[in-house]
């Protein structure tokens, strides 16, 4: 059998859906099979013209100011984000898995974006495994502190 690499990402966005709404930040972290991590890319998209924040999305950013900062640094249109990101996938060792999370918008926001931009999705498997996911760490290659899990508080007895 061919080796696999496992791939989780973790998006942060503007809104609900693609389109009316933009991918801001997009990270993933590449896994030889559900081993170690052999690689990651993080990238920061500029906004789709024409695109609108959504209110939800804006209150949301408002209570995380920084992190919404940290999206706008060194932001790259979305062609080039994606033929980057297209890239980075095909140099993967052995075949690419994407593993979904499909209760988190970033499977709809990475394939929309992919289609619209490079005309493909690269992955030739994707499983939707919330489970393998999280077990890969989906979230925390993230560079934002709003993902970042919260200090265990000590027990006080």
């Amino acid at each position: 059998m061919r080796t696999q690499s496992f791939v989780t990402s973790h998006v942060h966005t503007d809104g609900p859906i693609p389109g009316p709404h933009s991918l801001l930040t997009l990270t993933s972290v590449a896994h030889l099979g559900d081993g170690p991590v052999t690689d990651s890319i993080s990238i920061n998209l500029r906004e789709l013209p024409g695109a609108k924040l959504h209110p939800v999305s804006l209150q949301s950013w408002r209570r995380r100011p920084e992190d919404w900062l940290c999206t706008r640094r060194a932001t790259r249109p979305p062609a080039v984000a994606m033929d980057a990101y297209a890239s980075w996938v095909d140099r993967l060792p052995g075949d690419p898995v994407f593993v979904a999370d499909t209760a988190d918008p970033d499977y709809l926001f990475l394939y929309w974006y992919l289609q619209r931009f490079t005309g493909r999705w690269p992955f030739p498997t994707t499983i939707a495994d919330a489970d393998l996911h999280d077990r890969l760490g989906g979230r925390s290659a993230c560079p934002l502190a709003g993902c970042r899990p919260a200090p265990l508080l000590a027990k006080i007895s």
